[in-house]
């Protein structure tokens, strides 16, 4: 069954082609059974080669017949809830963009070919509760499949699906007794597809990352927070392909937050694996900033230019702006779109779960991790704090921009080192976290007023201006000297508050 979109709700039962109905009356707050409706459902299941979808619990199919004809990819999201994207027929064999972008973080440049067919003979009943409340569709399949590839006998089963339209989880223990009852016992597949292509079908892609514990080892400390920003780069790719709001943003802080844990953490590890990873991950965060940077100075700007007086708002002064960061973002997206299209991309999403997967430790990754990441986090902590004199030394000017820049750098490098450990380390890693967070936020505006200030200095250097455009670039460019004035004040007075946090690992 399928609803129109958003989280399908479902559960299966194995039933014999001879066994009665269920008593679908005798369900706990079930009052009404509709009148059964049928269907003839047609379906072929597209995946790659290598079965990637199927591994990962992902379904993408073209079904005709019944009130959902179309396309229809089912991406797990919890215990029995998978999430549903639909498109319209279309051609039989050429998969919907719409839905295409979605998965092409898990096949990699693999081609989608045709992998079973199914053809089902359903029969629905509708479930309503007090006051009419459709709660649930239970659905009688008859179906014959045809495993296409790898290519196989076709076999046939029945199965019942009870799926939640109104009601909630518990109405499915509340219907277990009754489907129960006439010797159904449920599904041990996960999906049609998994039974249709049975022995063929892949084993679940495994994280191969533990729970970490106090008294474990280091590594899977440092495997579990990674394998959250895989997870994290994931989930974000199809957002970054359709262009959803944040999307860009997040996928760049997850490559960040890799990153920085390799640097924290590379003690642990072999140097060459690191290395490349690194080279990888830097340079996909430079892409996605691009036009991630843009976007943000556009904004910026934007906010200045509508504090000016009315009479200073004029298209001479907003055009150049909005063309020079217009254009640089467009250009700045098509590069990402075509990055996430690029072997070099797929290799690197490869490189990181088999790092995930396969560690190449050194004997210290087995190290009690709750002394071990302490002294590792505390290190980080010194190297701001380094960063800090070195701040507190420079001239004034762009040398001393510059020092606040690696303190924002360095500030961001602990503030994901201490979140990794929050686990571990509970009060004291989330008071280092925050105050770490502080520090790079507010640098951050003072980094962003720099790069701000740069860019209308560029603009005010075209001698074509209107002489009134560019001194409105000049007051504009005084307000970011104090917003970056401000933050520097904000600064000295949170760095003191950060002086000498550490986290003790006996606590």
């Amino acid at each position: 069954m399928a609803s129109p979109g958003g989280v399908e709700t479902e559960q299966k039962y194995e039933a014999d082609a001879a066994s009665a109905l269920p008593a679908l009356l005798d369900i706990p707050g079930v009052e009404r059974v509709a009148e059964p409706m049928q269907d003839r459902l047609e379906a072929v299941y597209f995946d790659t080669a290598t079965l990637a979808l199927a591994a990962r619990r992902i379904t993408l199919r073209r079904r005709t017949g019944g009130t959902d004809n179309g396309w229809n990819l089912k991406l797990p999201v919890g215990l029995d809830r998978r999430q549903e994207v639909h498109a319209p027929l279309g051609q039989p064999e050429s998969v919907p963009e719409k839905l295409l972008d979605r998965v092409l973080v898990y096949t990699r440049g693999e081609d989608l070919v045709p992998v079973a067919r199914l053809s089902t003979g359903r029969t629905t009943y509708r479930l309503y509760g007090p006051g009419g409340n459709h709660l649930a569709d239970f659905a009688d399949d008859l179906v014959h499949a045809e495993a296409l590839h790898p290519p196989g006998p076709g076999v046939d089963w029945r199965e019942w699906e009870i799926e939640l339209v109104h009601g909630t989880s518990d109405f499915f223990a509340a219907a277990a007794d009754a489907l129960t009852a006439t010797g159904a016992d449920r599904s041990r597949y996960g999906s049609k597809l998994a039974r249709a292509l049975g022995d063929a079908f892949p084993p679940e892609v495994a994280t191969g990352t533990g729970v970490s514990h106090k008294k474990g080892p280091v590594i899977d400390v440092v495997t579990a927070y990674l394998d959250g920003q895989i997870s994290e780069l994931l989930a974000q790719d199809p957002g970054v392909r359709l262009r959803s709001p944040e999307a860009l943003h997040r996928m760049r802080s997850a490559t960040r937050r890799f990153r920085s844990t390799l640097t924290t953490y590379r003690g642990l590890f072999s140097r060459t694996e690191v290395r490349t990873l690194e080279d990888g991950l830097k340079w996909l965060a430079r892409i996605l900033g691009r036009p991630r940077d843009a976007e943000v100075m556009r904004e910026r700007l934007r906010q200045h230019l509508r504090n000016l007086p009315k009479g200073l708002r004029t298209r001479t002064v907003s055009g150049p702006v909005e063309h020079a960061l217009g254009s640089a973002y467009n250009a700045g997206y098509k590069e990402v779109l075509k990055t996430l299209e690029s072997d070099r991309y797929y290799r690197l999403l490869d490189g990181l779960e088999h790092f995930r997967d396969h560690p190449p430790t050194r004997p210290r990754a087995f190290r009690p991790a709750r002394k071990e990441t302490a002294r590792l986090v505390n290190k980080a902590a010194k190297s701001l704090d380094r960063s800090h004199q070195a701040a507190a030394h420079a001239k004034a000017g762009s040398a001393r921009d510059a020092a606040l820049h690696q303190v924002r750098k360095d500030a961001k490098r602990l503030r994901h080192a201490a979140e990794s450990v929050a686990g571990i380390h509970g009060k004291r890693a989330r008071t280092l976290f925050r105050s770490a967070h502080r520090l790079q936020r507010i640098l951050g505006i003072h980094q962003d007023s720099v790069v701000a200030r740069v860019f209308l200095n560029s603009l005010g250097e075209d001698t074509a201006l209107p002489e009134g455009t560019t001194l409105v670039y000049r007051r504009i460019h005084d307000v970011e000297e104090r917003v970056a004035r401000a933050a520097e004040k904000k600064y000295i007075k949170a760095r003191k508050k950060a002086s000498g946090l550490r986290i003790d690992h006996r606590s």
